[in-house]
């Protein structure tokens, strides 16, 4: 009983996944928007720190999964369509904003992130069926999340903090303001979400179109 529902399991993760790749543009295109919008609804999960503009916000699970669910050309699609409904004035930016105001802050380089990590997670776990397992799925998830949010994310607060506030900037500056506070928390959720992802993602080398 328990292998004759393990192989039930397996057959309805494919099938799911052989339906997201196959479906038609507007499913996929309203999927994408479905992961834009749960990247919206968990920016409003906010831990303001005092000492810096950059809040704690649970976005980086969303934007993680998002790549494994859609894939690489769709999951990078759900947070370029966040970024630029965001920016275009839907509210759904961190504390309920909009506009190209709050994309050109101090955090706005975080949100190009998003795009870069989750087609770099969707390909790469569409492409190579070793990093559907945990240990290899959990590296590429902190690489994605260190590397490509990250970097571009302190690229921009660098810039904000020179250019607007006019403050002197190095790279200790940067990276206390824009990174260590933030590591056990991203842990946490990179932990999450790679155990999600194991959950949902088929064995079989199927692709994402």
């Amino acid at each position: 009983m328990v292998s004759i529902a393990l192989d039930r399991m397996r057959l309805a993760r494919d099938n799911a996944y052989r339906w997201r790749a196959e479906t038609n543009f507007g499913l996929k295109l309203a999927l994408a928007f479905g992961a834009a919008a749960l990247t919206g609804l968990l920016a409003q999960v906010v831990i303001p720190l005092p000492w810096t503009p950059v809040p704690i916000t649970g976005q980086t699970f969303a934007v993680l999964l998002a790549g494994v669910l859609l894939g690489g050309r769709w999951g990078g699609m759900s947070q370029a369509l966040y970024a630029a409904l965001g920016a275009a004035g839907l509210p759904w930016f961190t504390g309920w904003q909009g506009g190209l105001a709050h994309l050109a802050g101090p955090t706005g380089g975080y949100v190009v992130g998003f795009v870069l990590a989750a087609a770099a997670i969707g390909y790469v776990t569409d492409r190579f069926k070793y990093f559907r397992r945990f240990p290899a799925l959990l590296a590429l998830m902190l690489a994605a999340n260190f590397g490509l949010i990250y970097v571009p994310g302190m690229l921009q607060l660098g810039l904000w903090l020179g250019l607007v506030e006019g403050k002197s900037v190095s790279a200790g500056v940067v990276l206390n303001l824009g990174l260590f506070p933030f590591v056990a928390g991203d842990l946490l959720k990179v932990l999450a979400a790679a155990g999600v992802a194991c959950a949902v993602l088929p064995g079989k080398s199927l692709k994402a179109q």
